[in-house]
C-alpha cells in the first residue's frame, strides 16, 4: 500500500525483453538502499517487486497484464520515473490509499500555468466517471493529487510548486501518457451500490450522506 507522496525521481538504467515480460532497471540512491529483494515499490503508481539490486539501482519485471495497463512499456534509457516505497504501519497517511494497482492509461490535454500552481488536464475512459468527484482523489503517475474539475471526458488538478518540483510532472507536456488510478474507496462503494441495486434495502445516496460519506 502506498499514500501518492513521492520518495524519489528515478532514472532507467536499462530496459531489457524477457519473452512479454520487460525487466526494468532504475538508479535511485535513495530508495535503493531501503528495497529488499522481493520488496514492493511503485514505479509511475504501478506497484512491482523487487528481483535484484546493486548499491544504487534495482530490477523490476513487469509482466505483459502491467504493460498494457499503464506507461511503463514506452519508459526508454534515460526515461525518469516517479519512485514511492510502501507505507509503514507506523507512517502518517499525508496523500491518500493508493494500491498501485493502475486501472488505465490517460493523456495529458492541456498544462496552464497559474499563480500559485499549475493546472494540468487529463482525459479518460468515460467508464471511470463515477469514480471522480471534485475535491476527491486520484493518483497520476503514482501522485496522490486532489480533482478541482471533471468534465464528461476529461478532469482537472492543480499541482502545486512543491509537488512540481519533486515529481517528474515539471517534465511533463500536452500529449504525455500517465497512469491512473481510481480512488479504491470510491471503487468500493460504486460496487455496493451496484449489488444492492439489485435489493429493496439498497445503499443510496441519501444514505450515504446520513452516514457521513
Amino acid at each position: 500500500m502506498f499514500t501518492g507522496i513521492i520518495s524519489e525521481i528515478g532514472k532507467i538504467k536499462s530496459l531489457t525483453r524477457q519473452g512479454t515480460n520487460l525487466q526494468i532497471e532504475v538508479e535511485a540512491h535513495k530508495v535503493t538502499p531501503r528495497l529488499d529483494i522481493g520488496a514492493s515499490v511503485a514505479i509511475n503508481g504501478a506497484c512491482q517487486t523487487v528481483v535484484s539490486r546493486g548499491p544504487d539501482y534495482f530490477r523490476v519485471e513487469a509482466i505483459a497484464e502491467t504493460l498494457s495497463r499503464t506507461n511503463l512499456d514506452e519508459l526508454v534509457r534515460g526515461s525518469l520515473v516517479n519512485l514511492e516505497t510502501p507505507l509503514s504501519p507506523a507512517d502518517l497517511l499525508h496523500g491518500h490509499i493508493v494500491q498501485g494497482h493502475v486501472d488505465c492509461i490517460s493523456r495529458i490535454t492541456n498544462i496552464t500555468p497559474r499563480d500559485g500552481s499549475t493546472l494540468y488536464t487529463f482525459d479518460y475512459p468515460r467508464e471511470y466517471e463515477r469514480f471522480l468527484i471534485e475535491k476527491g482523489s486520484v493518483a497520476v503517475d503514482g501522485v496522490s493529487l486532489t480533482i478541482v474539475r471533471v468534465e464528461p471526458s476529461s478532469f482537472q488538478v492543480a499541482v502545486i510548486p512543491h509537488t512540481l518540483e519533486n515529481t517528474i510532472f515539471k517534465y511533463r507536456k500536452a500529449g504525455d501518457t500517465v497512469n491512473l488510478e481510481f480512488d479504491i474507496i470510491a471503487k468500493y462503494i460504486n460496487q455496493l451500490i451496484s449489488r444492492d441495486d439489485k435489493h429493496e434495502n439498497r445503499i443510496t445516496t441519501e444514505f450515504l450522506k446520513e452516514h457521513g460519506f
